[in-house]
């Protein structure tokens, strides 16, 4: 078993967080010692690490206390847990693309300043702008 600030350590995670997802119903059945203090088992600390990767893809709070909720009832729920991680799934390749057009972007122009800064011009950056405004990639942003 953990104290508190020993999950926060091996998770990486602030003991602050922590006590909010417990606060808000996201940690069910952590157990707390004679004195009120929570401790944490192996599992605890998976389910912590799992809900941190939820968040960090922007999945709320409230779908998360719906997985909780859901799992508390039982595999009968499976396929409802299962539809929910499956669209918050499809909102992060969306947003994976995003993020990667925008890497994209910014190395591009990143390549521009080098180039200036060596005696080249903005050639490559204007090439990349032009090559995004082709009737191709516009039929496949809609």
């Amino acid at each position: 078993m953990y104290t508190i600030k020993e999950a926060s350590e091996i998770l990486n995670c602030a003991a602050h967080t922590i006590r909010f997802y417990d606060k808000e119903g996201l940690l069910p059945n952590i157990r707390r010692d004679e004195k009120g203090n929570r401790l944490f088992d192996k599992k605890d600390l998976d389910w912590i690490r799992l809900m941190t990767c939820f968040r960090a893809t922007g999945m709320s709070i409230a779908g998360i206390r719906e997985i909780v909720e859901l799992a508390e009832q039982g595999e009968s729920t499976i396929a409802q847990r299962r539809a929910i991680l499956q669209a918050h799934q499809a909102e992060i390749v969306k947003k994976q693309q995003v993020l990667n057009e925008a890497f994209e972007a910014v190395s591009q122009k990143l390549e521009v300043y080098n180039n200036i800064q060596n005696g080249s011009p903005e050639d490559s950056f204007l090439a990349y702008i032009e090559k995004l405004d082709t009737p191709t990639n516009k039929e496949t942003a809609n």
